[in-house]
């Protein structure tokens, strides 16, 4: 591993680590990716590596067009994906994709994330989006770039500082943040909105979702222009 890429290395593997901690991953199911975008290069998990096993000198750095700059390993099969939404979106700077069990459950299910309260209203002011199906032919041909392509279709209108995350439907979450660290946080917050969500759909069938001004308002106050929510 040579210096260049060292600390951008050393990110991509604390986030990699942080979904274990925060037990958003099964077995290698899993993967996180930070972007230098000055340098135009992408720090990925390998493929399969046990996160036990995983290194800073396993990931692979990769450019825009995901060529190989740096790593022995094959990069995580989701990379097309990464290197659509980094292409499209130039406020995105780190994506982290799992399996975790409560938001996969939404995906699985076709179903969008309602935005029921304010734990909700802090990560995200909007229900958490779902992708649109693949069709057989985008399946059959570059499957993950056309993944990346529906997440995009579906998150263009509001951008991603507004959805900072979404559900590939039959797939699973992926999200993302100015840096990988906020990403694993979305991550993480995301998982704890779809377990919450489904809860109050078994107390409450009938639940409305939440209203108009006190959604904005707890957006507003953690990620508005005059945000005023943690230490200045």
């Amino acid at each position: 591993m040579t210096a260049a890429f060292a600390e951008l290395r050393e990110q991509a593997l604390a986030a990699n680590l942080a979904l274990v901690t925060h037990g958003l991953v099964t077995l290698t199911w899993g993967n996180a990716s930070a972007l230098d975008r000055d340098a135009g290069v992408v720090a990925i998990k390998p493929s399969g590596v046990a996160y036990e096993a995983l290194t800073a000198a396993d990931i692979v750095v990769l450019d825009l067009d995901g060529g190989l700059v740096e790593g022995s390993g094959r990069p995580s099969t989701d990379t097309p994906t990464h290197l659509a939404l980094y292409r499209a979106f130039g406020e995105i700077g780190g994506i982290v994709h799992t399996h975790s069990t409560w938001a996969t459950a939404w995906a699985q299910a076709r179903r969008e994330i309602p935005l029921l309260g304010t734990t909700h209203a802090d990560l995200c002011a909007h229900p958490i989006p779902l992708t649109r199906p693949l069709t057989d032919a985008e399946v059959g041909g570059d499957y993950e770039a056309a993944t990346g392509a529906a997440l995009i279709d579906r998150i263009s209108g509001l951008g991603p500082a507004e959805l900072p995350c979404a559900l590939v439907a039959g797939h699973a979450p992926f999200c993302w943040g100015p840096d990988v660290a906020k990403a694993v946080e979305t991550a993480v917050t995301l998982e704890e909105v779809a377990r919450i969500a489904l809860l109050t759909e078994q107390v409450a069938p009938a639940a409305g979702p939440l209203e108009e001004a006190v959604r904005r308002k707890h957006f507003e106050r953690k990620h508005g222009p005059h945000a005023y929510y943690g230490q200045p």
